[in-house]
């Protein structure tokens, strides 16, 4: 049984207060009630806050025309390049979406001057250091990436870097354009037999690898999240940082820029290298330490280098690194082939667009990353997961606040089967925003939970049989707080209520210690009531008086002519005189009316 969770320190304190007993014909029902809408599945952003109906995007660095095509059919598209910091701060409150490639820098001054209304920033393209996530993160805004589109392309110009190299390709292309003929000078070297070392073995360089492979390369490759399976299959051997560096004759970087792998390639790891190594690097500047590399250059510890990123682009004139005559460089040609380019631009407005229709993109960077084929398979979970938070938050009652809840996810998968995290956002997103103005998405949910002092635990209950559905049901209790519907409470004191997906809809199946079957849709009414004939009729017979429309009724008791709980599902808010009328029906010992 796994647990997570968020420890937290501030009290959460829903400000809804029907009663939980029943309500005098003066009192029903007399406070404010959220008229909020629920969120789409998957939201991630509203679609605009300006007068238009569509959304408006600015795309601030050149994208592929069949991109802008696309973004055109579904926003007001903008077009504006070599913005200052300043500019782009200033055009960030009136914008749903924002479209940069590499050189563009997205900061934290971008998301606070957007003053909420930025909701998906688009890389076109892999890297992402150019996006300050913790603020897109913070300011709930989603930032998805292109990660696909120019693979090929870039492993294609890592090959192309890597033989350009060996042969001294561009340094002989330049001495015969000087008048020179210089055969003895530009002796290279052979690939086949020699050891490649790939650094970062995600899409990139597992191609490379897969090239490299078809050259006669030996292919080794370092990365501590790469599966060991995958790198066999292309016929790769995993090893450690060190004992790659130490053995590689060619280099091949391929890793993000992150605190961990920052100028990675230093000094120390130099003096580990073998002397005469070949280093290529079509990944991001800043992993290798630029100065350190022309003293391992100058040293003769690096052979040659050939690099198409520098830690500054582009790179001074007169850098020591461009201008040594054993290094080839390229400006930044990664992805630069036609096929690519129109491939990012598609990309990449797909996801920007997806993520303004309310869908999640599998390409979110700043959020989980789930396949799209078990966003399928959660979707209707994911509606049952935030509904039950919306519902188990407006049962709450008293000033107590809500500090703990405790999520059970029960499954007859295996624990590495189900990725919850999804799913625990959606459920804070139904607890947070039904008592709260904030807006919370897939991107902000764990991140305003800790800010609200509300702690999120989880556990997983294991049940025997055939896995043929991801969940069978999901129970979430809110601890220590009293209910305004106190059948709500089950024997542990709790706030409970667990729902379950019938036929793709997701159904509310127990409400503290009663069992129920009610689709959570639209409206909900919870009565309890001595169980004795005729009131369901009676119920029915206001509702339909008042012309609210009844999808589901469904009764849970403890014993015939007992205690009973009845669950009905409203397709319109019944006015404050209907409920009235239904809590003075003399059975009806309590009730609540709860807004789905």
């Amino acid at each position: 049984m796994a647990t997570t969770s968020n420890h937290l320190t501030k009290p959460f304190l829903p400000s809804l207060s029907l009663s939980s007993k029943k309500l005098s014909p003066s009192s029903a029902f007399s406070v404010s009630i959220p008229n909020r809408v629920p969120q789409r599945l998957y939201i991630i952003c509203s679609a605009s806050s300006g007068i238009s109906s569509k959304p408006t995007i600015l795309v601030a660095e050149k994208l592929g025309e069949a991109g802008i095509t696309l973004l055109k059919q579904h926003a007001n598209v903008e077009c504006l390049y070599n913005l200052t910091p300043e500019e782009l701060e200033s055009k960030s409150s009136l914008i749903d979406a924002l479209i940069v490639r590499s050189a563009t820098k997205v900061t934290r001054e971008v998301f606070e001057s957007a003053r909420g209304r930025l909701k998906v920033v688009g890389r076109a393209g892999v890297g992402i250091d150019n996006v300050d996530l913790g603020a897109a993160t913070e300011f709930g805004c989603l930032v998805v990436n292109a990660p696909t589109a120019n693979t090929v392309a870039a492993a294609e110009h890592g090959i192309a870097l890597l033989t350009a190299m060996a042969r001294n390709i561009a340094q002989a292309d330049k001495s015969i354009k000087d008048g020179k003929w210089q055969r003895n000078k530009y002796v290279g070297v052979s690939l086949v037999g020699k050891t490649l070392a790939v650094m970062g073995f995600g899409k990139v360089g597992s191609e490379v690898a897969r090239r490299a492979k078809g050259l006669g390369m030996h292919v080794i490759a370092h990365d501590p999240y790469a599966p060991a399976d995958r790198a066999r299959a292309i016929g790769a051997e995993l090893v450690s940082f060190d004992e790659a560096v130490a053995t590689a004759d060619f280099i091949s970087l391929h890793m993000p820029l992150t605190p961990a792998t920052a100028k990675i390639l230093n000094d120390e790891s130099f003096a580990k290298m073998k002397k005469g190594v070949r280093i290529v690097n079509v990944a991001r500047g800043g992993v290798i330490d630029e100065d350190a590399l022309v003293r391992a250059l100058d040293s003769g510890i690096v052979a040659q280098a050939a690099l198409d990123v520098f830690t500054v682009e582009p790179p001074p004139a007169d850098s020591k690194l461009v201008q040594h005559e054993r290094v080839t460089v390229t400006p930044h040609l990664g992805a630069s082939t036609m096929e690519a380019q129109e491939g990012v631009a598609i990309e990449i407005a797909e996801a920007v667009i997806g993520a303004l229709q309310g869908e999640l993109a599998a390409t979110a960077v700043n959020a989980p990353m789930v396949p799209a084929e078990v966003l399928t398979e959660l979707k209707p979970y994911v509606v049952l997961a935030e509904k039950l938070g919306r519902l188990a938050v407006q049962l709450v009652g008293g000033g107590s606040g809500v500090k703990t809840v405790k999520v059970s996810y029960a499954s007859a998968r295996g624990p590495d089967d189900l990725d919850t995290r999804l799913l625990r956002a959606m459920i804070t997103k139904g607890l947070i925003e039904p008592i709260s103005d904030v807006f919370v998405n897939l991107v902000n949910a764990d991140y305003t939970a800790k800010q609200r002092g509300l702690r999120i635990t989880e556990e997983r209950i294991n049940l025997d049989g055939a896995p043929e559905n991801p969940l069978d049901f999901i129970q979430v209790r809110i601890a220590n707080v009293e209910s305004k519907f106190a059948s709500a409470l089950s024997e542990s004191g709790e706030v409970t209520v667990v729902g379950r997906v019938k036929d793709g809809i997701p159904h509310l199946t127990k409400v503290g210690s009663f069992e129920v079957d009610v689709s959570m849709e639209g409206s909900l009414i919870l009565c309890r009531q001595v169980d004795q004939p005729g009131m369901i009729g009676k119920v029915g017979s206001i509702l339909g008086e008042e012309n609210v429309n009844v999808s589901f009724m469904s009764v849970g008791r403890t014993a015939p002519r007992k205690q009973a709980v009845m669950a009905i599902g409203v397709d319109e808010p019944p006015s404050k005189e209907c409920l009235k009328r239904i809590g003075e029906i003399p059975a009806i010992e309590e009730f609540v009316y709860l807004k789905l």
